[in-house]
């Protein structure tokens, strides 16, 4: 159930409220990814010091490992991985895209070959939604087909065809008790699609809808103008969520364009390649610059890393491949992604999001490196 609780006068910037079954999450939230039941590099204690919500997971991921065998007798994904606050899974429709050199795509579901031994798995509608009711997750997304981002026109449509058909079927399924369902609208930057999807889908009274199609190696104005198709057709009160988005900046700019939930991979993945996001952009730590640099990674930041290491001792463990540094880097991050939601929660609590948004815009500068490593995600 999703609370409405304010709307920013300038922009279309919202304060919500969501219920689950393990809790109630603010939004606008970023949800940290545990693809496989774990967050990389960071243990459930650190997560809930940085005040994370809800965390992702991922249908395809763990229905091959460990499988649902286990996730059953251990009662759930959350006892599973010891995790009481809400989790959100993914469908696998995101790796009808990331694997579509192992997968075949069918009327009624796709054909995956597993990316750990060649394995013949089948994921459609019906199969989707009984491994997330197994997972017992608070949040379950629907199946979809997510093309890429310059895929032809009659692929786009073919894929809203299927994306709107796979919905029905999976609004029909059993839920886990108190498990929401979220429906996906698709249709790239193709502004008729995205109309004819998300008219399709709300009539189905999902309790969120999500917005597809993004993160898929697309320019950000094309990130932004898909969005920007989808938003006017999702019923305000509901919840919405840009799926695998994006930068600090990019969140900001989301959530000025009525965007209430976000997911990446960026935070960790990055710090496993050195890199560090402040809230004007980002470095790399192992230029030669940090090798006598004793300030904190970011100054002024008030995450366990800053308050106790220095970034030259941080390059340091890094060059000599500690797995402290990359640790501490997914730390900081993390922290730096979650911190941010907080702040804009306040700001549009106190009906000063638009200052706040134009002046974190202008001051973000991020680099070629990290917006690559977000276009060439391959896991959510």
């Amino acid at each position: 159930m999703f609370e409405l609780l304010k709307t920013d006068a300038h922009t279309k910037a919202r304060l919500g409220r969501l219920t689950t079954p393990h809790g109630v999450v603010e939004t606008p939230i970023f949800m940290p990814v545990g693809t496989q039941a774990s967050v990389k590099a960071l243990d459930p204690r650190e997560l809930l010091e940085m005040g994370t919500q809800i965390i992702l997971g991922n249908t395809y991921h763990l229905n091959l490992r460990p499988g649902m065998e286990v996730i059953r007798a251990a009662g759930g994904l959350h006892r599973f991985m010891n995790w009481e606050k809400p989790i959100l899974t993914d469908s696998g429709g995101f790796q009808v895209f990331s694997l579509a050199k192992i997968r075949k795509i069918k009327a009624h579901g796709v054909e995956f070959r597993s990316h750990i031994d060649g394995s013949a798995l089948f994921l459609g509608p019906k199969e989707a939604m009984e491994i997330q009711r197994t997972l017992g997750s608070d949040i379950a997304m629907v199946f979809d087909e997510c093309p890429p981002h310059d895929a032809p026109a009659k692929e786009q449509k073919l894929a809203v065809e299927r994306t709107i058909r796979w919905a029905g079927e999976c609004r029909e399924q059993p839920r886990a008790p108190g498990q929401l369902v979220f429906g996906i609208v698709q249709g790239g930057s193709n502004a008729a699609l995205r109309e004819e999807c998300a008219k399709a889908l709300v009539p189905l009274e999902f309790d969120g809808y999500a917005i597809g199609g993004v993160s898929v190696g697309e320019p950000e104005h094309e990130m932004f103008k898909a969005v920007e198709l989808t938003e006017p057709f999702l019923p305000a009160h509901k919840a919405r969520y840009a799926m695998g988005l994006g930068t600090p900046a990019q969140l900001v700019e989301l959530i000025a364009r009525g965007v209430d939930m976000f997911d990446c991979v960026l935070p960790t993945r990055v710090a496993r390649n050195g890199t560090v996001f402040t809230r004007k952009g980002t470095y790399i730590l192992k230029n030669a610059e940090n090798k006598m640099d004793f300030r904190p990674l970011e100054d002024g930041c008030e995450c366990f890393a800053c308050q106790r290491f220095t970034r030259a001792y941080l390059r340091h463990l890094y060059i000599a491949q500690e797995i402290l540094s990359i640790r501490m880097l997914s730390v900081h991050n993390s922290y730096l992604f979650l911190k941010l939601m907080a702040e804009v929660r306040a700001v549009i609590a106190d009906g000063t999001f638009a200052e706040f948004h134009r002046g974190f815009v202008a001051n973000y500068r991020p680099s070629q490196k990290v917006m690559l490593a977000r276009a060439a995600a391959k896991e959510r």
